[in-house]
């Protein structure tokens, strides 16, 4: 529960500072770590699918890991938490 807690405090927090910070609709690039496997990466590139991201992938120097890049324009500050909140469904996902 309390991990919950402080999941919801970071996301409110990141809203707040991006409704802030930025005119929306506004250029957005999020950036993924994830365990390299091709069922991840698809997970993550589906969340993404209907959005018009420009995707890019790149695997670490020993191939364990792979990060992953998305590019798109958003809408406001809570388009923005609700992708890394469906991302963070992916297990082994690290947000950076």
């Amino acid at each position: 529960m309390l991990e919950s807690k402080k999941s919801a405090e970071f996301y409110k927090n990141l809203e707040d500072k991006l409704a802030l910070d930025t005119k929306w609709p506004a250029p957005y690039l999020y950036k993924f770590i994830v365990p390299t496997d091709p069922d991840k990466i698809a997970a993550i590139e589906t969340i993404f699918k209907d959005q018009k991201a420009d995707i890019s992938t790149r695997a670490s120097s020993k191939g364990s890991f792979t990060s992953v890049s998305v590019k798109l324009i958003l809408e406001n500050p809570q388009a923005v938490v609700k992708n890394y909140k469906a991302v963070a469904s992916v297990e082994g996902v690290i947000s950076l």
